[in-house]
């Protein structure tokens, strides 16, 4: 751990007298992207202010590059890092570009007179955020997720090593979000800029990070590791002590709870056909059974969130006589089958059969 480019040593977050979250571990590579997850209240903001520290810690080290944090002295803090949080900064009278602009303040003397340098600096910054058509424009007046980038630029401008982001996609629509984290993997790759971060969206969290921090209910780190460890069956249910609907962790993908009570609908689908099917019987409150579906169909993670039954088989292996027998039972309790499919391949003649099934019994 201590020849890692960032670690922390005993860190207790918190406020004076109260321990917020204890034993926090962190280990990381320079360029690596962190992100901390948990449910709110969790502690994920108190973490990321005493690393920052906006709040002392109380116990433990924060080391980066072989330095303690708290050796560091303002100016050369600001050098090494810089964090975009959620709360609002106040200005008068200043455009976007001036805003961005203040991150040069650690490199411009008691004066901050911005040379030529700190200029182009500056407006690489909002080029890379999408915000150089907003220089002019003034900051108070803009969209909060116009703010946001605005923000990044400004602690892009500080040309930091690590960058610290407290719900950095919070304002923000799914295209600047998706803009914003490509801009964020592109300078971890780049410019080796180490990054670690809160997130809400568990999807994003997965695909973007080296690393993954979870901060449980209780207050405590219950893991640290790589997305791949992270994201196993069943753990962010427990995480975040989720009581109704599903998320799977295979796909990244969250679903409302499923209707219950005597399936009247029976879904052959398939190949991605049947999750806009199985999305809107849901909405209807009407209950259904589908198959047959392979476990690695795309529609299988919203049809085992969703559907009363399934009736699943192994993948790359003919159907077993056993599910097509139990899918034809099935059908018999149903008022009515839906079919997504227009053609079956080889590997779906079981699928084949049950629409012809459906057809002849008239329920089709």
């Amino acid at each position: 751990m201590k020849n890692s480019y960032f670690y922390t040593e005993g860190l207790v977050a918190g406020y004076p007298g109260k321990p917020v979250v204890e034993d926090i571990r962190i280990c990381l590579e320079q360029g690596e992207i962190l992100t901390l997850i948990g449910p709110n209240g969790a502690g994920k903001s108190t973490v990321l202010k005493s690393i920052a520290r906006q709040l002392a810690p109380l116990a433990g080290t924060v080391w980066l590059d072989g330095r303690a944090l708290s050796e560091l002295r303002g100016n050369d803090l600001a050098r090494k890092m810089a964090v975009v949080f959620t709360e609002r900064i106040y200005t008068e009278m200043m455009t976007c570009e001036d805003v961005a602009a203040t991150g040069r303040y650690p490199y411009t003397g008691k004066f901050g007179l911005l040379s030529e340098t700190d200029h182009r600096i500056v407006d690489e910054a909002m080029r890379l955020v999408h915000v150089e058509a907003l220089k002019s424009e003034n900051f108070t007046q803009i969209s909060d997720g116009q703010r946001q980038r605005v923000m990044l630029a400004r602690a892009l401008a500080q040309e930091p090593e690590i960058l610290l982001l407290d719900e950095p996609t919070s304002y923000l629509d799914v295209k600047y979000k998706l803009e914003f984290l490509t801009v964020l993997q592109e300078l971890t790759r780049k410019k080796k800029l180490t990054v670690i971060m809160s997130l809400h969206e568990l999807d994003m969290a997965e695909r973007i990070s080296d690393r993954i921090l979870c901060i449980g209910r209780s207050h405590c780190v219950e893991k640290f590791g790589k997305p791949e460890e992270i994201f196993t069956s069943g753990y962010i249910r427990r995480l975040f002590g989720m009581t109704a609907g599903n998320f799977d962790e295979g796909s990244g993908m969250m679903e409302l709870e499923g209707p219950k009570g005597r399936p009247v609908v029976f879904v052959i689908a398939g190949n991605g056909t049947g999750r806009r099917v199985f999305r809107n019987l849901q909405r209807s409150g009407i209950p259904f059974v589908t198959g047959i579906l392979y476990r690695n169909d795309i529609d299988y993670p919203t049809a085992e969130a969703l559907a009363v039954q399934v009736i699943a088989s192994e993948a790359f292996e003919e159907v077993p006589e056993e599910q097509i027998r139990k899918a034809k039972q099935w059908m018999d309790r149903c008022d009515r089958v839906i079919c997504c499919r227009e053609n079956f391949g080889t590997w779906d003649r079981a699928n084949a059969a049950l629409r012809t099934y459906a057809k002849e019994s008239g329920r089709l």
